[in-house]
């Protein structure tokens, strides 16, 4: 997991060809200007979701996982909690045509988007975006989808 402010999100070229893709696209193109739904940027390599979303509890919510992408979250308006887990008991089957899986557990560590910052959580990590913050139950936000294999 990385977090810091996007202004620095250039420091991060070099861990991956497809995250220098993304990179070099965010700082190129203005996400406010998105539609919502799916924007490609390198076909199935590295795509952009745009949405509208409500925020839900963080306590008990399940934490999500991917194995095949990284998700770089950036709110577009408002702020939302995200909660990362080292570990967590497994719930259901993973789906390997969504890239997408769930677990229970505690968090271990959490923070607030908006404000100009950024989350990228790698395959294997358990993340909980999307959660309420104090005056906050809404969010406009971006998930960068990036290729890690």
């Amino acid at each position: 997991m990385l977090v810091d402010s996007f202004d620095y999100i250039a420091c991060y070229k070099g861990l991956h060809p497809n995250l220098d893709t993304a990179i070099d696209w965010l700082n190129s193109h203005t996400l406010d200007a998105l539609e919502n739904g799916r924007t490609i940027i390198d076909g199935e390599n590295v795509f952009v979701n745009v949405m509208d979303a409500d925020l839900r509890d963080a306590e008990g919510a399940a934490f999500e996982y991917h194995r095949r992408y990284a998700d770089l979250q950036i709110d577009l308006s408002g702020g939302e909690h995200w909660g990362w887990a080292s570990e967590g008991r497994p719930e259901g089957e993973f789906s390997t045509e969504s890239d997408v899986g769930f677990a229970s557990g505690p968090e271990h560590a959490g923070g607030e988007l908006g404000e100009g910052r950024f989350v990228i959580f790698f395959p294997g990590e358990l993340h909980k975006p999307s959660c309420k913050t104090p005056g906050c139950d809404h969010v406009r936000k971006a998930v960068v989808k990036i290729l890690m294999k």
